[in-house]
């Protein structure tokens, strides 16, 4: 099942087009349910301390309030959820923005998702982000502009870029070198990313209009 987590702060929303199905788990985090009010998009679920978010919720959507002192963000027991009632691909829309301690434990989610057999990514519609580790993708042609790699491990290896304006073969990317494999381009309609050992960030940036 593919679950939707929408996340506070701002979005584009000229540059996200998934929206949550009908047999689609679709859980708002606090003023997550702002954002998908935003974009249209139904809300099955509200979890959070509402501590940023005070509105009205509609009536028929299934509330969960967390306390305000808690050990995880309101993304993370709304990533929680979707794990315990069977997602096993999770869209977090929102949080990239704001404060960064936030965006950076809504980006680390990935990898734990990975961890556990979850396909996850996060994005706004000015950055998408994914997480793969000793595993291929593909970074199809869309509204974003640009795509790098980030390494995880301390160390990766085996790195492949093909179908892209830089292109990499058997390539060692490190964190001392994190600009290495960045402001890369799609030539075609898809770039090919394979990497042999270690974890790697993909993260598209720069919307593009037309």
């Amino acid at each position: 099942m593919r679950a939707y987590i929408f996340v506070g702060g701002s979005v584009n929303a000229d540059n996200i087009f998934v929206r949550p199905e009908k047999d689609e788990l679709s859980i708002a985090a606090d003023q997550g349910y702002a954002t998908a009010k935003a974009l249209g998009a139904r809300v099955d679920l509200f979890v959070g301390d509402m501590d940023s978010f005070d509105g009205e919720i509609e009536d028929g959507i299934e509330i969960i309030k967390l306390k305000p002192e808690k050990d995880v963000t309101d993304t993370e027991a709304a990533f929680e959820l979707a794990i315990g009632r069977g997602a096993r691909e999770i869209l977090i829309i929102g949080g990239l923005d704001g404060r960064l301690d936030h965006t950076l434990a809504n980006i680390y989610l990935l990898e734990d998702a990975k961890g556990r057999g979850v396909t996850a990514s996060i994005e706004d519609g000015r950055n998408r982000v994914r997480f793969i580790r000793n595993d291929s993708a593909l970074v199809v042609r869309s509204g974003y502009r640009y795509f790098g790699l980030l390494a995880v491990d301390e160390v990766v290896r085996g790195v492949e870029i093909d179908g892209a304006k830089y292109k990499l073969k058997n390539a060692k990317l490190t964190r001392k070198n994190a600009g290495f494999a960045v402001s890369n381009e799609i030539t075609g309609n898809c770039a090919f990313i394979n990497v042999k050992k270690g974890g790697v960030f993909i993260v598209e940036s720069e919307y593009k209009k037309g």
